[in-house]
């Protein structure tokens, strides 16, 4: 009799163990068995059991701390009528070559809060991290070949097309430009000659010419003239070209300056006159003595303070 109990005792234990073995299931992965140092290493650990089970939250992180872990995410949870699935992803890392081995994780579960608590172990998992082997004869190298970008004929020929009309618009705003400003009046500068320095200057250049001594006396003394009389012009505003000898000694009594060579002035058109409108045929002397009395007239009148060369600006 205690036999046949025996035997009944260890059957339902034996059929209590299997039925906890298929109520809860946990499977732990990576995504391959070989990497290189420094690779990625996808671990997936996965919890699966019946929805009334209480289970507790299974401590990763003791199995493999001995490996870098690079991201952690959420667990994942999914459950159907029977069955809860919780997947936890963790991204590990190593960098030296090496057997690896993570040992299998606890996972604390019970079946109602009253009973008491049972563990079940996940799978252990195995991988090898190793080093890229290098040939030491052989050429430095890259690793892995320089990416090449694909060109973009479109885009290309789109950069080309916008270069030419900027080029084309900066062109046409040069002209533009260039145009506008040779529009535009230039200033030219005009120096302005005080009067008793023109005329001292033309006299100058009237000597210089010897008329009367190559026989052209009417000339020499109708320029001689020409240059004093536009010089009373300039210097007394009057219409010295217009006015007889006696109208223009009669105006330039008007001024003190002049008061001293009205003689002389008199003496110098009067002769003018005479060799233009009488034909009379002067010596040497009397020519001579027009220039003489010319000089006297202009360097008597020159102003005390001498006016300076002006300059104006005229747009040309």
């Amino acid at each position: 009799m205690v036999r046949i109990l025996k035997i009944l005792f260890i059957f339902f234990l034996a059929i209590n163990l299997q039925s906890f073995a298929q109520s809860i299931t946990a499977r732990a992965s990576v995504d391959s068995s070989d990497y290189l140092v420094g690779d990625y290493i996808n671990y997936t650990f996965e919890v699966k059991y019946f929805k009334d089970l209480l289970v507790s939250q299974p401590v990763i992180r003791d199995s493999i701390n001995h490996l870098e872990i690079i991201k952690e995410s959420e667990p994942v949870l999914t459950e159907d009528e029977i069955y809860k699935t919780v997947v936890y992803n963790i991204v590990l890392s190593y960098y030296d070559s090496a057997d690896i081995s993570i040992q299998p994780i606890a996972v604390k579960f019970k079946l109602s809060k009253d009973d008491s608590v049972q563990t079940i172990l996940s799978n252990p998992v195995s991988f090898t991290v190793h080093t890229v082997e290098v040939d030491l004869q052989a050429e430095i190298k890259d690793i892995k070949s320089p990416l090449t970008i694909p060109l973009d004929w479109k885009f290309i020929a789109l950069i080309i097309l916008l270069s030419i009309a900027v080029i084309v618009v900066l062109y046409f705003l040069y002209r533009r430009y260039k145009k506008k400003k040779s529009e535009q009046p230039v200033e030219q500068k005009i120096y302005k000659i005080p009067p008793y320095l023109k005329a001292l200057q033309e006299l100058e250049q009237l000597e210089n010419q010897r008329l009367w001594q190559q026989g052209k006396v009417k000339d020499y003394h109708s320029d001689i003239t020409g240059i004093i009389r536009n010089y009373f012009e300039e210097r007394f505003k009057l219409p010295a070209l217009e006015l007889t000898t006696r109208e223009s000694i009669e105006r330039l009594k008007k001024f003190t300056i002049a008061s001293h060579i009205l003689e002389t002035t008199d003496k110098f058109l009067n002769n003018a006159d005479l060799v233009k409108f009488a034909k009379f045929n002067p010596v040497a002397s009397v020519n001579e003595e027009m220039m003489i009395q010319a000089k006297e007239i202009v360097n008597n009148t020159i102003p005390k303070v001498p006016a300076p060369v002006k300059e104006e600006v005229q747009n040309v």
